[in-house]
């Protein structure tokens, strides 16, 4: 195995010129090492509960795919901070994720890797699965039912690529047994890790999120498994 290239640098560059089909889509780029085998999309939480890039889920996911040398963006869903255009309850927003897809292909062409974490989740993995260019999706936090709104993932019966789910045994959004069935659903190969005792938020428990994601993300992206 070979061993895994990592970097201390946490460099932000703001991005300009991603626009999707409600306007300019506020976003912030971690470059990654120059030899980065992979680039990253992550995908932000529900704006109408405050979610953002800025979230600290979707901020520590960007340090553990960092922590990997490799390239991140994160952006800010239609409506929501800086970008342009109305919230769009979970529709439009996949138009967003293409268009955040296609602006990192243009920037880094090579294979993408998308995480979204709970609204993200869903509305990341909607529109990733299907899209030759994401060879692996991370959902943190899936919900199943939130603040009066339903996610249904069967669509992650026909998605083929490496999924790794990291739910908390106390998420009130995602309850074990539900989460549990989301992912016996999902087409293969499908990785399930629970985080004894956290909440929907990691409240505390966010390093082991980040061990999650990057043990996943070597074994199954960087032919090697940190130590």
């Amino acid at each position: 195995m070979s061993e895994l290239k990592t970097t201390p640098s946490f460099s932000v560059v703001t991005v300009d010129d991603l626009r999707g089909p409600a306007g300019r889509l506020e976003a912030l780029l971690n470059p990654g090492a120059p030899d980065a085998p992979y680039a990253v999309l992550v995908c932000h939480p529900h704006p109408l509960g405050g979610g953002t890039m800025h979230n600290k889920v979707v901020y520590h996911a960007m340090k553990a795919f960092q922590s990997l040398g490799l390239p991140m963006l994160r952006f800010n869903f239609r409506g929501t901070g800086l970008s342009e255009g109305s919230h769009d309850h979970g529709h439009g927003e996949q138009d967003d994720v293409r268009a955040a897809l296609d602006w990192l292909n243009a920037r880094y062409p090579l294979p993408i890797l998308l995480a979204g974490f709970s609204f993200g989740s869903y509305v990341g993995s909607r529109a990733a699965c299907g899209d030759s260019r994401v060879k692996g999706i991370v959902l943190l936090g899936p919900p199943a039912h939130a603040e009066g709104r339903d996610y249904d993932f069967g669509f992650l019966s026909d998605c083929t690529v490496p999924k790794l789910f990291i739910s908390g045994t106390r998420d009130q959004y995602g309850p074990v047994d539900t989460v549990e069935a989301v992912v016996a659903k999902a087409a293969s190969p499908a990785e399930l890790v629970f985080v004894e005792g956290a909440d929907h938020f990691f409240v505390g428990r966010l390093n082991e999120v980040q061990e999650a994601i990057v043990r996943w993300t070597g074994a199954h992206f960087l032919d090697a498994v940190p130590s």
